[in-house]
């Protein structure tokens, strides 16, 4: 539901937030006043020593004061459990029980002071067992006042003050004559909070044009995307619980339907171009350095690359170009297989808008390598969050070339390291025959796309392979051109290559229209998705639509799924099912090239450390990622080690079977 307002102004807390965290103070609550009653009946005979009347006092007010708590805190859980997300009628008294419980710091401050200079002071002379139990009380009550402190400063939204009267305003903003400059105003506000966040927690990545730049791009792109809806992050959490259910369950209910007009082209290079994905994969694991490579070898890396790193092997990185390698180069020699004079350039340069490359000869399949790291320091995600829409200048006949500014501004600076250097002239001096193919991971794949774009004009046989790339990235006429040299890989349901502004936005209304509809209260979403999540079964045995039934049951009319919007956003329309066009700073973008999708055959069990994943192959389309589905490998499928596994049973499993029929002959697009 909206945030609870409080004092005047608005906090990131709902009151059906407080099931959990009120639960668990209440069992330690209870547990502590325990512990004092025993206490005091045991040892008050033991008081009968100097300074035993004040101490007999501290137990006696801590029991009472303990016991009052313990009631506030039963009745804010009891409270805090009714309703629904949505239905925060039977909630109406939670800001007053809050109030109450805030009040009650006060003599616990106090008392909590006092008990401190009674165990201070040198006159007391009691039983070793009662000092020390009223130490450890002491202790505990400024713990808990402590992370009472923490927790308000965690909670606290600096657009509080700006939002409080969207969320205690009866009226319909969007009937109100100024709702237009209200959100100018508030969405002016939430740009310059995000912008400082972004600064401080970006504070040692130095100031220069780039960075000033990518903090606006970055600070807009929050604020834009934030600042329209009232819900608190245990109200998205819930959202996406309930999104990943209703997702398995309309999974269950197509399983036996072939959408036939989605189907992905049936072409015959399937198994080629898996197996040159299963090369220059290599590659483009190779490019993040010995960070990734120690990851993937916790036991045996050090060992494998300790040499490299202290070796001192100057002349040779001089040779290829390098500048501060370090371990990286025994970590790229070990990935690759290469040796150190098939390398042409190594860069671990990295800055905002500027990605570590490296540049090298591949023998076995006669090509120039250009591999391109992916996301590895806030430089690269500031690089990945500049998110609005570039022109680019192409010497191609194809009309409205744009792409996602960051990315092309990675792109256009290894280009021109590749051009104005002369590292691909020195290249193909050396291997003339060569072909040049672009490849790389991630925000890697991005740029690699399009620097293959940028490079087609002067060799016309550039090939690009994209590892799980990001959606968007490329306007609808270069996704359209790029199909025929770039290929991208995608694995099960990745994130990123799911991951546009459009289509967070349509992630956003997705879960304003389940949580708004759902019958449930929070606390039983969030425990039965994370047992859904960890166990897994049938999604059916949880509903998340609301039953003719159940609402009679409302105490108060459900709110609707617009109240969760703090004023009037241009972009939903309750009545619609697709979001309305996005921002024109954010242009609808697509992947790069044909798409390699490899799907996991069973998907709706849970796989642990024990188990193996069995996956299959297929071409697909760009419309089977025009939605982010949720799941627990929704962000574990990015991982390049995942990635490198599962592209290796495949080939393996293909190579041994080489009569099995193409997987891939149906598709269904889960929503």
């Amino acid at each position: 539901m909206p945030g609870m307002v409080l004092f005047g102004r608005r906090w990131a807390i709902a009151s059906d937030d407080l099931v959990f965290p009120g639960a668990f103070e209440l069992f330690f609550r209870v547990a502590w006043w325990i512990g004092i009653l025993v206490l005091y009946l045991k040892q008050k005979g033991k008081l009968n020593c100097v300074g035993g009347a004040l101490l007999n006092s501290y137990l006696i007010v801590l029991i009472i004061l303990l016991a009052v708590i313990i009631c506030v805190v039963s009745a804010v859980v009891y409270v805090s459990m009714k309703g629904t997300i949505c239905n925060p009628g039977p909630r109406k008294s939670m800001p007053k029980l809050v109030y109450i419980r805030l009040a009650l710091f006060l003599p616990e401050m106090v008392w909590a002071s006092l008990g401190a200079a009674w165990i201070a002071d040198s006159g007391v002379q009691c039983d070793k067992t009662v000092v020390n139990a009223i130490i450890a009380t002491v202790i505990v009550s400024w713990i808990i006042i402590a992370s009472t402190v923490v927790t308000i400063i965690i909670v606290f939204d600096p657009l509080g003050g700006k939002m409080s009267p969207y969320s205690t305003s009866s009226t319909d903003p969007l009937d109100t004559n100024d709702s237009s400059q209200l959100l100018n105003g508030l969405k002016t506000a939430a740009r310059s909070v995000w912008e400082t966040r972004i600064k401080l927690m970006c504070c040692c990545i130095g100031k220069d044009d780039h960075t000033r730049v990518a903090f606006s791009s970055t600070a807009e792109l929050f604020s834009t995307y934030f600042s329209d809806t009232d819900l608190v992050p245990s109200d998205i959490a819930a959202g996406l619980t309930l999104l990943h259910q209703q997702q398995d369950r309309k999974r269950k209910d197509l399983e036996e339907i072939v959408n036939h007009s989605l189907v992905a082209p049936q072409e015959s290079d399937l198994d080629s171009e898996l197996e040159n994905c299963h090369h220059y994969i290599q590659f483009a694991a190779a490019a993040y350095g010995w960070p990734l490579y120690i990851y993937t070898n916790p036991f045996t890396g050090f060992c494998r690359i300790g040499g490299d790193c202290c070796r001192n092997r100057t002349a040779e990185y001089e040779f290829i170009g390098g500048d501060h390698l370090s371990c990286h180069f025994g970590s790229i020699l070990q990935t690759t297989g290469l040796q150190y004079r098939d390398f042409i350039h190594i860069s671990f340069h990295d800055k905002v808008f500027e990605l570590p490359f490296l540049v090298a000869l591949d023998h076995r399949k006669e090509t120039i390598v250009v591999a391109l790291r992916g996301t590895m320091s806030l430089q690269d995600i500031l690089t990945d969050l500049s998110a609005e829409s570039e022109s680019l200048n192409l010497e191609c006949e194809v009309q409205d070339c744009f792409a996602h500014k960051g990315i092309s501004q990675a792109a256009k600076y290894v280009y021109q390291r590749l051009i104005n250097d002369g590292i691909l002239s020195q290249a193909f001096s050396i291997a003339p025959e060569y072909r040049l193919v672009v490849v790389g991971h991630s925000l890697g794949a991005g740029a690699a796309s399009l620097l293959a774009i940028m490079l087609r004009n002067s060799y016309p046989e550039v090939k690009c392979y994209a590892f799980s790339p990001p959606r968007g990235l490329l306007s609808k006429s270069l996704s359209e051109y790029s199909k025929s040299f770039i290929v991208s890989l995608v694995l099960g349901k990745d994130v990123i290559p799911r991951l546009s502004v459009t289509n967070l936005e349509d992630l956003k209304r997705r879960i304003l229209r389940v949580i708004a509809y759902c019958n449930k209260p929070k606390y039983k979403i969030l425990l039965h998705g994370c047992w859904y999540e960890l166990f897994g079964g049938d999604p059916d045995n949880f509903p998340t639509e609301l039953e003719g039934g159940n609402q009679v049951d409302l105490t108060q009319p459900l709110l609707g799924e617009q109240s969760l919007l703090i004023h009037g956003s241009a972009s939903y329309n309750v009545f619609d099912e697709s979001p309305r066009e996005s921002p024109t700073r954010y242009t609808h973008l697509y992947p790069p090239g044909r798409i390699i999708h490899l799907v996991e055959d069973d998907s709706s069990g849970r796989s642990y450390c024990c188990s193996t994943s069995r996956y299959s192959a297929k071409w697909a389309t760009e419309a089977e990622f025009s939605k982010i589905l949720i799941g627990p490998k929704m962000l574990t499928d990015h991982m390049p080690d995942i990635l490198i596994r599962a592209l290796d049973s495949v080939v393996s499993e293909r190579a041994t079977c080489i009569s099995c029929p193409t997987q891939g002959d149906f598709n269904t697009n889960i929503i």
